[in-house]
């Protein structure tokens, strides 16, 4: 069923996805700060959706949102979002960019739609001239996988602890970056949908 859906992102055209990600000639440059945000809730009420198409749930939009404003509040604007193209990932950036006072330059990156942890370092690693502040929306469990391996010692534990237990939908993973190797970022916030709101978990 991955490999289907997997298939039907590859033949979409890249006039629908603009801005591909520029192959490599540095590793990490300046960046000092990594999001890794999971995609909102999204809906399978529709059985005959294809799981690339599915939207969020009303729950998931207010989620959504609820990130955004605490980024905004916080201060933690990224220069540069690499978004999955995947309905739920495009839904959950525009909730949550759409607190954000200026626009965001957005990359929808067919990659990330079903990718390994490895992949989406790759990508990362493959940033020509990697601006101060990246915000990466996608899917576990490569997504929560990735996490894992960045954070290292120098992480927050009580971030890491939170993190480790789940990784649930809209939950958003802020990390101090060096190296982007394995073990060398530092988490330094984990923040989930039911930490600023009455949410249940998801």
């Amino acid at each position: 069923m991955a490999s289907i859906a997997k298939a039907t992102v590859m033949r979409r055209s890249a006039a629908e996805f603009p801005l591909p990600l520029a192959r490599a000639r540095s590793h990490t440059g300046d960046m000092k700060t990594l999001c890794l945000l999971r995609h909102a809730k999204s809906s399978w009420d529709d059985p005959a959706l294809d799981d690339f198409d599915r939207p969020l749930t009303k729950r998931g939009r207010k989620a959504a949102a609820l990130i955004g404003a605490l980024m905004a509040e916080r201060g933690w604007l990224p220069d540069l979002a690499l978004v999955s193209p995947a309905r739920r990932a495009r839904d959950t950036w525009e909730r949550v960019s759409s607190a954000f006072a200026a626009p965001v330059e957005t990359r929808f990156e067919p990659a990330i739609y079903m990718a390994a942890p490895e992949d989406i370092l790759a990508l990362l690693r493959a940033l020509p001239d990697a601006p101060r502040s990246v915000i990466l929306v996608g899917h576990n469990p490569g997504l929560e996988q990735c996490a894992a391996l960045l954070a290292g010692p120098g992480s927050d534990q009580r971030a890491l602890a939170r993190m480790t237990e789940k990784f649930p939908t809209a939950a958003l993973a802020r990390f101090d970056v060096t190296t982007l190797a394995a073990d060398d970022a530092a988490l330094t916030d984990f923040v989930r949908p039911r930490d600023l709101a009455s949410e249940p978990p998801s």
